[in-house]
């Protein structure tokens, strides 16, 4: 492992939406250095070097990855080439840091993890909620057992655009929400139901509904959307103790903590006794150290590079996140039938790949 002052000699792929944004973070921490970036198009090259002039910025990746002097790489291009920059970083020894989600299918994802079993490096996938401040300390109430037993979960997260043209909107959108239900879970969900629409393009859905089974039979439910006239980031997680609340958008409430809900089987004889049986108490916003994710993420990326400390968010639980993204698939194409998460079979792919 490296010691005390070690730097990351490190690299982004792709400049478009996200790339800058890693250029950034990890040419403002510590343990890393930004020494190039690579994107075919000139304007976005050109774009990255008006901020950050001391970098290589050059058209073909594979550039970077014969560099012998860059020790990691950060994958920010389009959902379906991530797995062949991604087996192709690996075989060149670079650790990685791909972006969500890890790769189109599990079949792909499946082969670049054993991969990077067999060399030993970083592969990390970039599920940057789950380095979201309020959602770990959501986490740690569930953990606790504070909000007792989980009955469901609600997340809503929409916007107008940005409209994609790669993925459609449970692939773009959801994907953080799955993986966000899957780390309060402790587990990945069992079946999926999906329904959604192609409005703006053909064979793209702009709008999705999911709704997730889990093996104790809590329910979570999503909707994504980038034709909706409000941002909306939230999510309910409802308990039988207590439930939670979060807002990424309110930096002053993140996160609510009810005491509400029902003290007992709702047996009654008159409605005025079924209002009694309501538990309405009070509202408690927990202290919430506001930081921002991506650096946080970058931090964790740069833990398990220098001192072997693994992520969370390591490739086989982004692999979970794309065999559930596949069981909504499905269910899509069969209009909103309940598909089965077939988790036996993205394990097995893993041995085999």
């Amino acid at each position: 492992m490296a010691t005390d002052g070690a730097q990351v000699r490190l690299a982004v792929i792709g400049c478009g939406r996200w790339g800058p944004n890693h250029i950034r973070v990890f040419s403002e921490a510590d343990r890393a250095t930004v020494v190039g970036c690579a994107d075919p198009s000139q304007t976005r090259r050109e774009n990255v070097l008006k901020r950050f002039p001391q970098i290589r910025a050059v058209a073909d990746y594979h550039e970077l990855l014969a560099d012998d002097s860059i020790d990691a790489v950060v994958i920010a291009t389009p959902t379906n080439t991530h797995a062949q920059i991604a087996r192709e970083a690996l075989q060149a020894g670079k650790h990685v840091l791909a972006e969500k989600p890890i790769c189109a299918t599990s079949q792909e994802a499946a082969a670049v993890v054993r991969l990077a079993d067999d060399t030993g490096l970083a592969l990390m996938v970039g599920h940057v909620f789950l380095f979201n401040n309020g959602i770990k300390e959501m986490h740690k109430l569930v953990e606790s057992g504070s909000l007792g037993r989980i009955h469901y979960m609600e997340a809503n997260r929409t916007n107008l655009g940005p409209i994609r043209g790669d993925v459609n909107a449970l692939y773009d959108l959801a994907t953080h929400d799955i993986s966000i239900f899957n780390y309060l879970m402790g587990c990945s969900p069992v079946e999926v139901s999906a329904v959604g629409r192609c409005i703006s393009q053909k064979n793209i859905e702009d709008v999705c509904f999911a709704t997730l089974k889990y093996p104790d039979g809590t329910l979570g439910h999503i909707h994504v959307s980038w034709l909706n006239p409000r941002k909306v980031r939230t999510m309910t997680v409802v308990g039988d103790k207590q439930m939670a609340y979060w807002d990424d958008i309110d930096p002053d409430n993140t996160l609510r903590l009810y005491d509400k809900g029902i003290d007992q089987e709702p047996h009654y004889d008159s409605f005025g006794e079924f209002r009694y049986l309501l538990r309405s108490g009070d509202m408690h916003v927990p202290a919430i150290r506001q930081s921002e994710p991506l650096v946080n993420q970058a931090q964790a990326f740069l833990d398990w590079v220098l001192q072997g400390k693994k992520s969370l968010s390591d490739a086989r639980y982004g692999l979970d996140v794309v065999a559930v993204l596949e069981a909504a698939t499905r269910s899509m194409a069969e209009g909103g039938a309940m598909c089965p998460v077939d988790a036996a079979s993205t394990a097995a792919l893993c041995e085999a790949a």
